[in-house]
């Protein structure tokens, strides 16, 4: 039996300002018994999701809505360093609401290059290295959550996103687990958000006419689906990690499917 009804992969972009028309910003949705279909924003004069638009949605979609995988293509957190360095108290709540306010990407007219550049925010105290990853992108070969301006980063969506994941944990509240702060094994019954990494999984399925960003959420809905109708999705939620790593993931964050 499935876990979920519903399964959302959102493929993130961090370009421009919270409420500027991404079309990188895109969302795909399946359910046990329909493969992955692209989901259009509220109608609007914008032809695409905002940042600022897609958190008010997801806010409506998991509060009153079916059990619901959410998988979201930028990082839930930093590097161990990061904690370290900054001298951030190990616990996720702390870390994005620390990061915001030296970061706040999710305010009006807000670039992430703005706080980058000193235009505004506090960036500067909240900077971390490149060459620093987190476990799970060592694991996988992906790109430093620090690494900007090269193709294929997730810095921008990362920094970008986190704003909008505080938000989504504050209007939410027990309706939502984010894996795997809250716990590995989410309990039944309740939406889940889960950091996803596409390029896992996007060469499995044909592209079709989609484009990359298309491509990437439709590949994150149709593997949350495939895993949960083979009954995998406890296993990935569970991956096999020694304790010393389980402890660090449990602050740094996961990504679904790495073993």
């Amino acid at each position: 039996m499935a876990q979920f009804s519903r399964y959302l992969g959102i493929d993130y972009s961090g370009a421009q300002t919270p409420t500027s028309s991404l079309s990188g910003l895109r969302v795909y949705s399946a359910s046990p018994t329909h493969g992955p279909v692209e989901v259009p924003p509220l109608p609007s004069p914008r032809k695409y999701f905002t940042r600022q638009g897609l958190a008010s949605w997801l806010e409506e979609e998991l509060r009153d809505g079916p059990p619901t995988l959410v998988g979201i293509d930028h990082a839930f957190s930093f590097p161990l360093r990061y904690f370290e360095v900054h001298r951030i108290p190990p616990d996720w709540q702390a870390f994005l609401e620390d990061f915001q306010s030296h970061w706040p990407t999710d305010d009006p007219n807000t670039y992430v290059d703005f706080i980058r550049e000193g235009m505004c925010g506090m960036g500067a105290e909240r900077t971390g290295a490149s060459r620093w990853r987190r476990l799970t992108e060592e694991r996988c070969r992906a790109k430093s959550v620090f690494h900007f301006d090269v193709q294929g980063s997730v810095a921008k969506s990362t920094h970008s996103g986190l704003p909008w994941l505080l938000y989504l944990r504050r209007q939410l509240g027990a309706r939502a687990h984010f894996w795997p702060f809250d716990g590995w094994a989410p309990p039944p019954g309740i939406s889940v958000l889960a950091e996803c990494y596409p390029a896992l999984w996007s060469r499995t399925y044909p592209s079709e006419e989609r484009n990359g960003h298309q491509h990437d959420a439709y590949s994150i809905a149709r593997w949350m689906r495939e895993r949960d109708a083979a009954e995998e999705l406890g296993a990935q939620f569970e991956p096999s990690l020694n304790p010393a790593v389980r402890g660090v993931a449990q602050l740094e964050g996961w990504i679904l499917g790495v073993a």
